[in-house]
C-alpha cells in the first residue's frame, strides 16, 4: 500500500511539473516581448484636468470620452446620464447605458433609474422639486415608484414640530429653540433667527457683536462667514440655555481669534468672558478659571498669574531615566472637539497628533521620551494643509500621572499664545514672564474662520501653528525628578492664499528641557574668580623674573606688554580649566544620573559657555603666537672646540711667494650639527597626525560623538530607525576635550617611558652629537639668560679618521678617559646660564659685526670685504665664547651651581649675575623650551581649543580634524623655515646646507 502511494505521488509530481512546464511555454509565446526601442513614457493628467464629457479612467490614469448622452459625475471618475435620461444599466466609467424619458414624465427619480411626473417645477439636474417646508416623495412605503411624484408638507403644529431634512427627502423635528420660543417650526417676527437657531425678542444680545476675523501678522480683518453664521448664536445659546456644545463652539472661535482680547469690541472672546463672568456658573473641579458648562480657556487676565502657574506648585510624580520603576516617559492626553463644539474623543499624542511634519511612529513618538530634546522641522505645501485639515480640530492637552497608589490623574497644561493679543498688545511676546496671559486650547490649522462668503468654498486666509514648542523646567535642588508643569509655546501664522500649489509654509516642533543655571554660573564666577587671581600672580611672577633675565630694573610700557602676554596665557588655562570642568560635569552627571537632579543647558543658556571656549582659544593663541616668535628669534651660536692639526704652506696672493699657514678646521661638524638642530625644532612628544586620526576614529566610527545626544542614553550606537536628539555643544566640547587629552597623554607616556629608552631620544641624542662632534651650543632666549649645552670632546679633536674615531668611543666606554662634563670629573653637559651685562654687551659687540651685513654697511662695502667681515667676526665670536667657558675672562668669569627647589617651581632665578655669570646645573635638558619639544603643554591644549571651535563653528567632527591638522602642518613649515634663516643669519650657517 506504502509502495502504490509512493508511486502515485510520484506521477503525479511529474504530471504537475510537466503541467507547469506547458503552460510557461505557452506564455512564452502568447506573451508580447518587449522591444528595445519601447519607451514606458506617459503623459502626467489629474481628474481635474478632464473636460465635462470626459472621465478619469483610474485604469488608464488618463481623460476618456463619456457616452452618448452623458456627463462627467462629481467625482470625475464616472459619467452620469444627461438631465431627462434615464439610466437602463451602469457598470461604471462610460459602460452605461441611458434613455430619454418620454414627454408626460420628464422628471428623473433620484437614484436616476427611473422616469417619473413631478408636481411642479423640475431642478436644473432633472429631478423634481418641491417647495421650502415640503418633501419629495417617489416611493410608496413598500418602495412601489408612483406615476406621479407628489410634494407633503411637513406638520410644523404641536405635538409633531416637524420640518423638512436638509435633503427634502423626510421630515424630522425642528430645532428645540423654535418650539420654546413659537411653539412652531417657524421662527416668525419679532422672533429673531440666527444660525438656524430661534431666540425671543427680550433676549438682551450683547450690543455691536462683530463677526471678523482678525490676523494681526498679515495686518488685516475679514468678514467671517462662519462666524457671521453662528457666533451669535452660539453665544446666545450658552448664556440663555447653558448649551454646552454651543458654549464650546463659542470657546472654538475664541480660540480660533487667538484668544484676542479688546476691551472695546463684543468680539468672540469678549462675548466668552462676559458669559464666563456671568454669576449663575459654578466653578468646576475647584478650578476658579473653569466655569460649569464653559470651556477652560483662560488663566485669567490679572498680571503675574503666570509665574504662578508655572512655578509654584510642581507636579506630583517623578521621573527617573534608569531606576528599576523608571519613569521615562510624559503621558501626555487631550480632548479634542470639532468647530461644532462636538466632543470627539480623548486621545494620547503619540503618532504625531500635534506633529505637522510627517515622520515614523518612533521618531514621532520620540518627543515624548522624557530628557530627550526634540526638533523637528519641515516645509508643507498649503494645498496638502487644504486636503489634510478641512476644518479644524480644538484640542485640550493635559499631563497623566499616577500617584503613590497608582491612580490615575491628570494635569492640566497651559499654553503660551505668542499671537494673543490684549487690548491690542502681545503681552506674551514679552520677555517678563509676569506679563504673559496664559490659555489652555489650541488647534493645529484653521481653514474656516477665513472663508469671506461661502463655508464651501476656499479660504482665503489659513492660520497654521508653524511654531510648538513644549517645555519642561526641573524643580530646583531636586534629587527625585520632580517638574513643574509643563508649558506649549505655540505660533501661528496666516497665510494669504492665492494660488495654493505655490505656496507652502515651514513648520517645527520641539521638546525642551530647562533648569536654573543660576547657581551654576555663581559657582563658575567663582572658580572664575580665584583661578584668574591665582593667574595675575602667576604672571607677575613670570614677568618679574622675565624682568630678571633681561637684566633690566625698570618699568616700562615694554614690560607691562610681557605681563599682559603671559596673564592671556594663563587666563587661556584658566579658562581651558573651567569650559573643561564644566563640560565634563554636564557629560558625568547628566548622562550617568538615575534619579533625574539635572538638565543639560539649553543652546541659549550655553551662549556664555561657548564665551568662555572662545576666549580660551583666543588668549591660547596669542600664548602660542608669543612663544612661537620667541623661538625663531633667539640668538644661538655652534662653538667649534676643533683645533687645527699642523700647518701647510700656502700661496699668498699679490706677493708671489708661499707661507706656513694653520690647517683648516673643517666647517662640515658646525653644518651637521646646525642641521640636526633645526631637525630638532618641531619635534614634538606625541605625533600630530595619529592624534588627529585617533580622535575622530573614537568619535565617528567607536560612536563616542553619540554621547553628546542631548538624551538620557549613554550608548554609543544608535539604530538608524530611532530619532537622533540634537547635539549639545557643550556635550561635544566636553568629549572632545576628553578623547583629545586621554589619547595625547597617552602618547606622552609611551614617549617619555618606552619610545625614549628604547627607540630614539633626539634631544639626548643631539647632546651625544655635540660632544662627537667636538661642537658647543650657546643659546639665549633672553638677553641675559639662556642654556648651554657643553660639546667639547674629551678626545680633544673630532675630525679624525674612522678608526681613530671608534677608538674614542672605545675607551670612554671603558672609562679610559676623562667624563664629558664642563667641570671636571662629572657629566653636566647641559645647563642654564644667566650672564652678567658685561658679558652680553661683549657679545652684542661681536654679534653686530656679524650681522652688520643686513644693515647700511652693506652699501658702503663690496659683497667680498663683507663676507671677509663676517668671517672675522665669526672667528671673533666662536674664541671669545670658547675662551669666556675656559674661563679665560676674569672680568666676564662665571661660576656653576644647582637651583634652589623653590626656584624651579617658580622659574625664577633669585641670584642676579651682577660681577660674575651663573651656570645652573640643568639634568632635565631644559634648553628644550625654545623648541616644540618643551612646550608641549601649550601645543596640546592650543590643537584642542582650536579642533573644539572649528568644531564648535560647523558642528562637524572631521572638517575639524583636517583644519587641525593643516593648521598644524602650516605652523610647523614656517617654524622650519624661518627657524632656518635666524639659525643662519645667526650662525653664518649656509642656509642651504640646512634641510
Amino acid at each position: 500500500m506504502t509502495t502504490r502511494g509512493c508511486a502515485v505521488g510520484e506521477t503525479m509530481a511529474a504530471w504537475s511539473a510537466l503541467s507547469a512546464a506547458a503552460v510557461m511555454a505557452v506564455l512564452m509565446f502568447a506573451l508580447p516581448r518587449v522591444s528595445q526601442a519601447q519607451t514606458f513614457s506617459l503623459p502626467f493628467r489629474q481628474p481635474d484636468s478632464c473636460g465635462h464629457n470626459q472621465y478619469f479612467d483610474i485604469s488608464a490614469l488618463s481623460c476618456v470620452p463619456c457616452g452618448a448622452n452623458q456627463r462627467q459625475d462629481a467625482q470625475g471618475t464616472s459619467c452620469v446620464c444627461l438631465p431627462g435620461f434615464q439610466m437602463i444599466s451602469n457598470n461604471g466609467g462610460s459602460a452605461i447605458n441611458c434613455k430619454k424619458c418620454p414627454e408626460h414624465m420628464k422628471g428623473v427619480t433620484e437614484d436616476g433609474w427611473n422616469c417619473i411626473s413631478c408636481p411642479g417645477a423640475v431642478s436644473a439636474e432633472g429631478k423634481c422639486h418641491c417647495p421650502p417646508g415640503q418633501i419629495l416623495v417617489e416611493r410608496d412605503i413598500n418602495g412601489t415608484l408612483l406615476s406621479e411624484a407628489t410634494c407633503e408638507l411637513c406638520d410644523g403644529n404641536e405635538n409633531s414640530f416637524t420640518i423638512a431634512n436638509a435633503l427634502g427627502n423626510r421630515c424630522v423635528r425642528c430645532d428645540p429653540t423654535f418650539v420654546n420660543t413659537s411653539r412652531s417650526c417657524a421662527c416668525s417676527k419679532p422672533n429673531i433667527l440666527t444660525g438656524g437657531l430661534c431666540f425671543s425678542s427680550t433676549v438682551n444680545f450683547p450690543p455691536g457683536m462683530i463677526s471678523t476675523a482678525r490676523y494681526g501678522e498679515l495686518g488685516m480683518s475679514l468678514s467671517s462667514e462662519w462666524f457671521a453664521k453662528y457666533l451669535k448664536s452660539s453665544a446666545t445659546a450658552c448664556w440663555v440655555y447653558a448649551n454646552l456644545t454651543s458654549c464650546q463652539a463659542l470657546g472654538n472661535m475664541c480660540v480660533m481669534n487667538m484668544n484676542s482680547y479688546d476691551s472695546v469690541t463684543f468680539d468672540a472672546c469678549r462675548l466668552f468672558q462676559s458669559i464666563e463672568n456671568t454669576a449663575g456658573f459654578r466653578i468646576v473641579h475647584s478650578v476658579s478659571f473653569w466655569r460649569q458648562n464653559l470651556p477652560w480657556l483662560f488663566y485669567g487676565d490679572q498680571l503675574g498669574l503666570a509665574p504662578q502657574v508655572l512655578s509654584t506648585t510642581p507636579v506630583p510624580t517623578n521621573f527617573s531615566f534608569k531606576e528599576q520603576n523608571q519613569n521615562t516617559k510624559l503621558k501626555f492626553v487631550a480632548t479634542s472637539y470639532d468647530v461644532r463644539g462636538n466632543f470627539l474623543k480623548w486621545q494620547t499624542l503619540e503618532g504625531g497628533v500635534l506633529q505637522l511634519c510627517p515622520d515614523t511612529d518612533t521618531r514621532l513618538n520620540a518627543a515624548y521620551s522624557f530628557g530627550t530634546t526634540y526638533q523637528q522641522n519641515c516645509e508643507i505645501p498649503i494645498s496638502k494643509i487644504l486636503t489634510d485639515f478641512p476644518t479644524p480640530i480644538f484640542y485640550d492637552v493635559y499631563l497623566q500621572y499616577a500617584d503613590e497608589n497608582q491612580h490615575q490623574y491628570i494635569w492640566a497644561v497651559p499654553v503660551l499664545n505668542l499671537n494673543l493679543q490684549h487690548n491690542k498688545l502681545y503681552v506674551n511676546q514679552d520677555s517678563s514672564s509676569g506679563k504673559w496671559l496664559l490659555t489652555r486650547r489650541i488647534f493645529l490649522v484653521d481653514t474656516v474662520s477665513g472663508r469671506e462668503n461661502d463655508l464651501g468654498g476656499q479660504p482665503r486666509v489659513v492660520r497654521i501653528a508653524t511654531q510648538i514648542s513644549l517645555s519642561i523646567q526641573l524643580v530646583p535642588n531636586t534629587k527625585s525628578g520632580n517638574i513643574y508643569p509643563p508649558l506649549i509655546t505655540i505660533a501661528y501664522s496666516d497665510v494669504d492664499i492665492k494660488d495654493p500649489n505655490l505656496h507652502s509654509v515651514k513648520v517645527s516642533f520641539a521638546v525642551n528641557y530647562e533648569m536654573n543655571q543660576g547657581e551654576a554660573h555663581v559657582q563658575t564666577d567663582i572658580a572664575l574668580g580665584v583661578l584668574g587671581g591665582l593667574a595675575v600672580l602667576l604672571s607677575l611672577l613670570k614677568t618679574a623674573g622675565w624682568k630678571r633675565r633681561i637684566g633690566s630694573p625698570m618699568i616700562d610700557l615694554q614690560t607691562v606688554m610681557k605681563f599682559l602676554v603671559f596673564y592671556a596665557g594663563d587666563l587661556a588655562n584658566v579658562f581651558f580649566i573651567i569650559t573643561a570642568g564644566i563640560g565634563l560635569y554636564w557629560l558625568i552627571f547628566f548622562k550617568a544620573q538615575k534619579s533625574v537632579s539635572v538638565f543639560l543647558p539649553r543652546p541659549v543658556q550655553e551662549e556664555r559657555f561657548i564665551t568662555y571656549v572662545g576666549c580660551a582659544f583666543a588668549l591660547k593663541a596669542l600664548q602660542f603666537l608669543h612663544k612661537f616668535i620667541s623661538q625663531i628669534t633667539i640668538d644661538i651660536f655652534f662653538i667649534d672646540w676643533e683645533r687645527p692639526k699642523g700647518k701647510v704652506l700656502k700661496a699668498v696672493e699679490g706677493e708671489g711667494g708661499v707661507r706656513s699657514a694653520a690647517v683648516p678646521v673643517s666647517i662640515w661638524r658646525t653644518y651637521f650639527v646646525a642641521n640636526e638642530w633645526n631637525e630638532i625644532q618641531t619635534v614634538r612628544k606625541i605625533n600630530p597626525l595619529f592624534q588627529v586620526l585617533t580622535v575622530v576614529f573614537f568619535l565617528e566610527v567607536v560612536g563616542f560623538k553619540n554621547l553628546a545626544l542631548m538624551d538620557s542614553s549613554s550608548s554609543l550606537s544608535r539604530s538608524p530607525s530611532s530619532y537622533l536628539a540634537p547635539y549639545s555643544r557643550i556635550l561635544r566640547y566636553a568629549i572632545s576635550t576628553a578623547l583629545w587629552l586621554v589619547i595625547g597623554v597617552i602618547q606622552i607616556m609611551f614617549f617619555a617611558v618606552f619610545y625614549e629608552r628604547f627607540i630614539e631620544d633626539k634631544i639626548r641624542q643631539f647632546v651625544d652629537l655635540c660632544c662627537m662632534s667636538n661642537i658647543s651650543v650657546f643659546v639665549l632666549s633672553h638677553r641675559c639668560f639662556g642654556y648651554y649645552i657643553h660639546g667639547r670632546s674629551v678626545h680633544g679633536h673630532a675630525d679624525t679618521n674612522m678608526e681613530e674615531m671608534n677608538m674614542n668611543l672605545k675607551r670612554e666606554a671603558e672609562n679610559l678617559c676623562s667624563q664629558r662634563g664642563l667641570v671636571p670629573n662629572t657629566d653636566g653637559q647641559t645647563f642654564q646660564i644667566a650672564i652678567s651685562s658685561q658679558m652680553r654687551q661683549h657679545y652684542d659687540r661681536i654679534h653686530e659685526t656679524l650681522t652688520r651685513k643686513n644693515g647700511p654697511a652693506r652699501l658702503l662695502s663690496s659683497s667680498a670685504s663683507t663676507f671677509e667681515q663676517s668671517i672675522k667676526a665669526y672667528h671673533t665670536m666662536n674664541k671669545f665664547l670658547g675662551s669666556f667657558i675656559d674661563h679665560v675672562h676674569k672680568e666676564m668669569d662665571y661660576f656653576i651651581k644647582d637651583k634652589l627647589l623653590l626656584e624651579r617651581i617658580l622659574g625664577i632665578e633669585f641670584m642676579e649675575p651682577m660681577e660674575k655669570s651663573i651656570f645652573y646645573n640643568d639634568e632635565g635638558y631644559s634648553f628644550s623650551s625654545v623648541l616644540y619639544y618643551g612646550n608641549e603643554s601649550t601645543l596640546l591644549i592650543f590643537d584642542l581649543l582650536f579642533f573644539c571651535v572649528v568644531d564648535l563653528a560647523c558642528q562637524n567632527f572631521i572638517l575639524a580634524a583636517f583644519l587641525t591638522y593643516l593648521q598644524q602642518e602650516i605652523f610647523r613649515c614656517i617654524r622650519n623655515a624661518v627657524g632656518q634663516r635666524n639659525l643662519a643669519s645667526k650662525t653664518l650657517v649656509d642656509q642651504r646646507f640646512l634641510i
